[in-house]
């Protein structure tokens, strides 16, 4: 019989809910036995085993080092991780943290992967529908989770380009924004950035058609993601990629070069 919680869960918490009770009752422990090594208590370990609470990063972290499970259980983080999300932008970010390369042209709004927390934290601010605070929370430490790739190994080339207007657009307020002009600023000095600008004064560019991201998988197979209103579309047609590679290609050209983009950047944070 299914266990409360159970049918209302995902499968990757279905499964890590019984890999995590056959471990610990395979090393002899009960919930509360457990919850004692990992500092939990044992209601935590019952609610994590019936799905009627998801695992925390932490949890999963004392569950493998309580149960020396060898990677089993730690094996899991990723793909529980990837259920907070909404279920259409999942298999975006899975592909976005294994990738090679991730090449993005950005309009209204600072890229995810550049935004500080208070950034993000304003952009729920204005949700329509509104968000709840709580799940707003949710939402801004798993865009915070996604800046792990900057210090993935191997390392990410990381291409943005951003339009002129997004940096302008005070999110926040000025304070949060002048603190977002100091993120990009260090994130743009690093090697495996290219931070460019598309200027308001250029008119006419490539990147008219709307905002778009290019992938290189580990397999160097290149993909393409559109996002727009909630939803999103993942192009991995040949010839749909290579026009949207080659448009983005042209963005760039058209952009401010990385080292006019970061003086830009910094005029705009001192006329804050």
């Amino acid at each position: 019989m299914a266990q409360p919680g159970r049918n209302s869960s995902s499968p990757a918490a279905q499964y890590f809910a019984e890999v995590l009770r056959t471990l610990r009752v395979k090393a002899g422990l009960s919930q509360n036995e457990l919850g004692e090594r990992m500092a939990y208590s044992g209601a935590a370990v019952s609610a994590v085993e019936t799905c009627a609470k998801p695992a925390t990063d932490e949890f999963i972290e004392a569950a493998e080092r309580a149960l020396d499970a060898g990677g089993l259980i730690s094996a899991a983080a990723k793909y529980l991780r990837l259920e907070r999300y909404p279920a259409h932008f999942q298999g975006f970010v899975q592909l976005e943290q294994e990738a090679l390369s991730v090449s993005s042209y950005c309009v209204q709004l600072i890229h995810g992967l550049l935004q500080t927390e208070d950034y993000a934290r304003a952009l729920y601010d204005h949700a329509v529908p509104p968000v709840d605070p709580e799940e707003a929370e949710q939402h801004v430490a798993m865009r915070m989770e996604r800046r792990s790739l900057f210090g993935r190994r191997p390392v990410a080339m990381i291409s943005v380009v951003l339009e002129e207007a997004a940096l302008r657009r005070l999110i926040g307020g000025p304070e949060v924004m002048r603190v977002q002009y100091e993120h990009l600023i260090e994130r743009a000095v690093r090697p495996n950035v290219a931070l460019q600008v598309m200027p308001m004064s250029r008119a006419g560019h490539a990147g008219l058609a709307g905002p778009m991201t290019v992938i290189e998988t580990p397999e160097e197979v290149t993909l393409a993601y559109l996002e727009g209103q909630g939803n999103s579309h993942l192009v991995s047609k040949p010839d749909e990629v290579g026009v949207l590679s080659r448009r983005y290609a042209m963005i760039r050209t058209q952009a401010l070069d990385p080292e006019e983009s970061v003086r830009l950047i910094e005029q705009l944070a001192g006329e804050l």
